[in-house]
Parts: C-alpha cells; structure tokens; sequence
C-alpha cells in the first residue's frame, strides 16, 4: 500500500507554493524592517555597512522561528481554500473523503517544520543570538575598524583626540585633521594638517598616522615656549585602545540551547529569579514548537467559506488568531519572568485556549451537518459591508434631491 496517493501528492504542491511564498515573505519583512534601525546603528557608531550583513544573517533564525507557523498556516488554509472555491472539496466529500483522511498531509508538513522550529528554536537561534551580541559589541568597541566620524572630535585610547574635517575614497584621504596626543611628565603635542590618511604596522595595537602639509606644536612644563614645526611630511604613531573580549555565551538565558536550558531549569543553585527566567524562557520555546501540530486545524476549520460566498475572512481570521497567541505567550514570558504569574501556567493557559478554539472549530466544520466555523462571522461581516456601503452612497443630508437643475435651459 503506497503512504502517498496522487491526491496527497496533489494536496503537496497545493500547500508547499504558498507555505514556502508566506514563509520568505513574512521573513524578509521582519528583516527589512530591522535592516533600517540596523543600518542607523552602524552608521551612527561609524563601523562598516558589511557588518550590517552579518548581524542580519544572525537575526534570520529568530524571524524563521515566527515565520515558521505563519507559512505552516497560510499555506494550508490557502490550499483547501482553493479546493473549496474550485468545488474539487465537494466532490472529494461526495466520494466519502473524510477532513480526516485530508488532514494526513497537512499534519505531516507540521511534523516536518516543527522538528525544524525545533533545531531552530533550541539550537540555531541561541548561537546566532550570541553572535549577533558579538558584533554589537566589537562595534561599540571599535573591534571592527569603526571609523572616526566627520566632524567631531574622537578619542583614541586614552591620550590622543583627533578631528577630522573631511573624508575621501572610504577614509583612505583624510582632510582638515587636528590631533592632540598627551605623553609623560605633561608633554603633549598638537598637529593641524592639511591631509593625512592611516597606515598599518607590525605592532597590531599601534597604527600610524601620517599626514602631510602642517604645524606641529610640541609643549611641555619644561619648555619656556612652546616648539613649533611646519612639516611637509611627518609620521605620528597612535596607540588603539584595549579591547576587552566578549562574555562567555549563556549569560543570558535566550543564548542557551534547549537542553542546556532544561538543564538549568531543573537546578536551582542559580538563585530563584534566574531559575524562574530559565522555566519561562523553556516553556515558551516548547509552545513555539507545540503550536506547529494545532495550526492544521485551525487552517482547514478556517480555509472553507460559507456556501456561495468566496469571502476570505476565514485568512483574515487565522491571522489575527495566531498572532493573538504570539502576543499572549510573549507577554506571559514577560510576566513570567518578573514571577508575577507562573511561567508554566504563562504558557500553559494561552495554548490550551488556541488548541480548544482550533478543535471546537474543525469539530464544527467536520463532524456538524452543515458546520460552517465562520458562517455566522461571514453573514455579520455581510451586513456591516452593505451598511457601510450604504451608508457612503446615501445622499447628504443638506443636499436636497428635489433642487432643480441650475443648468442653463436650451
């Protein structure tokens, strides 16, 4: 006996075209949304804009995560929507097609992707997450060769300011520079030149400024008077500042893997406030995981429009359902956290009330005679269209029908 039968296959392509087509979608929206704030992030700490690729490609496993189930959902609801309106579900009911036997396809995409969400939510996306806290670091840090912004004064470790009035070919030529640089015994040395640019040497911790065109104005508590040198060429080596290294990964829990997560939930010689973020961060992974095996019930109850309607508030619907549970979940991690309620119960309680929404709707449309989940949804959103309609059609009240014509008579 095949596991596959032509309409499985069939069903396959209808659900895999919109799954993976809302899935890229919903993904690359959440990415261009962040790719802005990224972009000011970095300018505004004057790294380089390649940076801003690597901190998104550490964000897509977190977008995946909630992209996910919105693919899983849609795509589902999309393909039996199709087969309603095409009239291809009748017949398959008039042939003794059980949801039932329909739903073998559906479940088996939602086991597939929630063993997906699963390595991407429990491994995946903790060390992308302490990557993309890597990066932040080294930005702020000046690890990833940040640049000296045009116009303002910056500080080179702790002895050396420097200005920079113009930047040219990617910082390469420097124009307008003041530096200032504080030695021993109270020496310091003031240069303004006309143009300069940064050369690397052997010592990794000590650049090389060389600059061209200028004065050099060299003072100390020993000198009567200040000396001062025009220069058409001179050479000032500067001292980077120290960088400390990055923190271990799993300060924070959202860094730990799922097992190390379990791990340190059941231990409690972390103290009662990290033991209770570690249970509500644990719990929230594993509703993210669940819900994949609720969102096929959900898609057919909502996918089946009324008998002669082709409303679509069935994907209306679906949508602001699930991201209803999103919500709920996030901000019951958030309570969970604080202890203002149980973690557990956080994520318990919100799930539950998804699931029994999603079996009480496919038990309508699957086992009532005539069930229809949205009908009566549909036939309010009905009468609210044709009053508002009417509504916009109706003539305004100071507008008098029986005026007659101003029109200028033949």
């Amino acid at each position: 006996m095949r596991l596959l039968t032509g309409f499985d296959r069939y069903l396959a392509r209808l659900i895999l075209v919109p799954l993976l087509g809302c899935l890229t979608v919903a993904a690359m929206l959440l990415l261009l949304d962040k790719m802005l704030k990224l972009f000011d992030f970095v300018m505004n700490e004057g790294g380089p804009v390649s940076v801003v690729w690597k901190m998104l490609g550490n964000l897509i496993p977190e977008y995946l995560s909630l992209g996910i189930p919105i693919g899983v959902l849609l795509g589902v609801l999309l393909a039996f929507r199709s087969l309603a309106l095409s009239s291809e579900l009748d017949a398959l009911r008039a042939v003794g097609v059980s949801y039932n036997r329909m739903l073998r396809v559906p479940i088996a995409f939602a086991i597939v992707f929630a063993g997906v969400s699963f390595l991407i939510v429990g491994f995946a996306e903790p060390y992308s997450r302490y990557a993309y806290e890597g990066l932040q670091f080294e930005l702020r840090s000046g690890a990833l060769g940040a640049s000296i912004k045009v116009g303002e004064f910056a500080k080179l470790a702790k002895t050396t300011t420097i200005r920079v009035e113009e930047s040219r070919n990617k910082g390469a030529d420097l124009r307008g520079l003041f530096v200032e640089t504080e030695g021993k015994d109270g020496q310091k040395v003031a240069v303004a030149a006309e143009r300069g640019t940064f050369l690397s040497t052997d010592d990794p911790d000590v650049i090389l400024l060389r600059l061209k065109n200028g004065t050099m104005v060299h003072t100390a508590s020993s000198f009567v008077v200040p000396r001062v040198l025009t220069f058409k060429q001179q050479d000032l080596p500067v001292n980077l500042p120290s960088i400390g290294s990055f923190r271990a990964r799993g300060d924070e829990d959202a860094e730990l893997t799922l097992p190390e997560l379990a791990s340190k939930a059941r231990a409690r010689d972390a103290g009662a406030a990290i033991h209770v973020q570690n249970v509500a961060s644990l719990w929230r992974r594993i509703a993210l995981v669940a819900v994949m095996f609720v969102l096929p019930f959900l898609a057919v109850a909502l996918a089946v429009p009324p008998k002669r309607s082709t409303s679509g508030l069935g994907v209306f619907l679906s949508i602001i359902l699930l991201v209803i549970f999103f919500k709920t979940s996030q901000y019951g991690e958030a309570m969970g956290r604080i202890g203002a309620v149980d973690p557990v119960l956080a994520q318990v309680v919100p799930f539950a009330a998804f699931a029994g929404v999603s079996a009480w709707l496919y038990y309508i449309l699957a086992y009532v005679p005539g069930g229809q989940p949205i009908g009566a949804l549909d036939r309010w959103a009905a009468k609210i269209t044709a009053l508002v309609t009417g509504l916009i059609r109706r003539p305004l009240p100071w507008r008098d029908a029986t005026t007659p014509s101003t029109a200028p008579a033949e």
